[in-house]
């Protein structure tokens, strides 16, 4: 439910009940992934999604009741492919799905609200659900994340439970990943087996672009689109200008190397290099090549990436650093224009994050969704 924390805070807020369907595990074509949500009022209002309008109608069904009876449900949306476009779920695939009301009084609902202010302000936090195990632990749930919060909420059982789960749910939130994972009821392998699910909510992911150029303008745009957290910089106070770029998070005028050593950045950055001039280039990439950031692009033609290459090498960067660069940056689309190059190199990054091979689906035989299936569930106590 943190994927539309936003809105759902704020009829939090208002002190509305509302029941919140949950994509728990997914397997076969299904559109959404764990963590996806839909949320339903009492006056029928909907924000969010669960499966990009294949069940909508019965998750819907769902929540309402929910809101009725107060009861949180597991429920399995699956069907082949074959008759899957008989009962509405035209992908095919299978969805489990965890609606919990949120009502007022609700022991729940304070645990949920905590989690909700904490990622619409940004915070990174992870939302730990019971979603298969004895019926009255069924929903509950416990918050991780700021130094405030952290533990905040629990199950009401043996207390190992707590602490197994926040730390696990930690683990989860380090590594900005949604998923479930499987405990014994008393926090280990013993007991009654659960199912819980972990949200995770981190702040945006950064991308950087270096080169205050046309193209920078369309990249900015496009990155924004995306969910990233845009900066631009040049050294040329004259191009580096936020009335160039209003849509940029944050304009830099500064050498980039040396942005590029005090600024953070981790594993989901990406780092598109526009400049393409060797004075800039050459000392941004052979720091950008060692960092650990998900994506290091730059632009030139065929004959500068060569010419670039062999400045790095002098430079030190090893032929392992160098295998890091996509050079030249995005995939072949054609492309022309600042904004149809924007799209190419945006194409890119999607791919690499997911796996994706960047040819046509038409004719193909590869999977859609690259990602995986269905989410692994981790099982406490196993070497898996």
């Amino acid at each position: 439910m943190l994927d539309i924390a936003d809105e759902l805070h704020r009829w939090v807020e208002q002190g509305r009940d509302v029941a919140v369907a949950t994509v728990v595990a997914v397997g076969g074509s299904a559109p959404r992934r764990p963590g996806a949500a839909l949320a339903v009022d009492a006056d029928g209002s909907a924000i969010g999604s669960v499966s990009g309008g294949c069940v909508e109608g019965a998750v819907y069904e769902l929540c309402q009741q929910a809101l009725q009876d107060g009861e949180s449900v597991l429920e399995r949306f699956g069907y082949s492919d074959d008759d899957a476009f008989a009962v509405g779920l035209t992908c095919g695939g299978v969805i489990d799905i965890l609606v919990t009301p949120v009502r007022a009084g609700d022991p729940v609902r304070t645990v949920v609200a905590a989690a909700l202010e904490a990622a619409a302000k940004g915070q990174a936090a992870a939302l730990a659900r019971i979603v298969s195990g004895p019926r009255e632990l069924v929903g509950r749930a416990l918050v991780v994340g700021p130094e405030d919060l952290s533990g905040y909420g629990g199950f009401g059982a043996h207390p190992e439970l707590d602490r197994t789960i926040a730390a696990e749910a930690g683990a989860f939130l380090d590594a900005g990943r949604t998923g479930t994972l499987e405990i014994g009821e008393q926090g280990s392998r013993c007991g009654a087996p659960l199912t819980v699910l972990v949200e995770s909510s981190v702040p945006p992911p950064r991308m950087i672009v270096f080169g205050a150029i046309d193209f920078a303008a369309a990249l900015v745009r496009i990155g924004k689109f995306l969910g990233y957290r845009v900066t631009v910089c040049d050294a040329r106070p004259v191009f580096a200008t936020e009335a160039r770029f209003p849509e940029a998070d944050e304009v830099v005028v500064e050498w980039p190397h040396r942005y590029l050593e005090r600024t953070e950045v981790d594993a989901r950055t990406v780092l598109c290099v526009l400049t393409h001039d060797a004075k800039f280039d050459i000392p941004l990439l052979r720091l950008a090549l060692r960092l650990p950031v998900a994506y290091v692009g730059a632009m030139g033609s065929r004959r500068t990436h060569l010419d670039r290459n062999e400045r790095l090498r002098e430079a030190g960067v090893t032929e392992l650093e160098l295998a890091r660069l996509r050079s030249p940056i995005g995939l072949d689309l054609g492309a022309r224009t600042p904004e149809e190059t924007a799209l190419s190199i945006a194409a890119e990054i999607v791919a690499d994050r997911r796996g994706g091979s960047g040819v046509s689906l038409t004719g193909a035989h590869t999977p859609i969704h690259h990602d995986g299936t269905s989410v692994p569930t981790r099982r406490i106590g196993s070497v898996a």
